[in-house]
């Protein structure tokens, strides 16, 4: 199994390549601080989530692109854990397509 990269990780990360080597946590050669860093991926987060719902398309070059495909409501539908057949709403569902680059970069990683 693949490991697992938290938001507080890339949050440590970026703040990494930010700053200036500063041991003790103070503001690095921007100006910016871990805080700084975290709101503005919060932020990031928070306009890609924005345009979604608002059946935007969100294309980041070089990396991919994050849309809403329309489901269409069924009868017959089953509740796996009972067996119950439920009917299903129409929907969206928010998908992502990477990138060249991306696809690029991770097709010969060994499994």
């Amino acid at each position: 199994m693949a490991e697992k990269t938290t938001k507080a990780t890339i949050i440590n990360n970026i703040y990494d390549k930010v700053v200036d080597g500063y041991k003790d946590g103070s503001e690095g050669k921007c100006g910016v601080r871990r805080s700084d860093v975290h709101v503005i991926l919060d932020s990031f987060f928070e306009e890609i989530s924005k345009a979604l719902t608002a059946d935007q398309v969100v294309e980041l070059r070089g990396f991919g692109t994050f849309e809403v495909r329309k489901r269409k409501g069924r009868t017959k539908a089953r509740n796996p854990k009972t067996g119950e057949s439920v009917s299903v709403d129409a929907h969206g569902v928010a998908v992502f397509r990477p990138g060249k680059e991306l696809k690029d970069s991770v097709w010969n990683l060994e499994k």
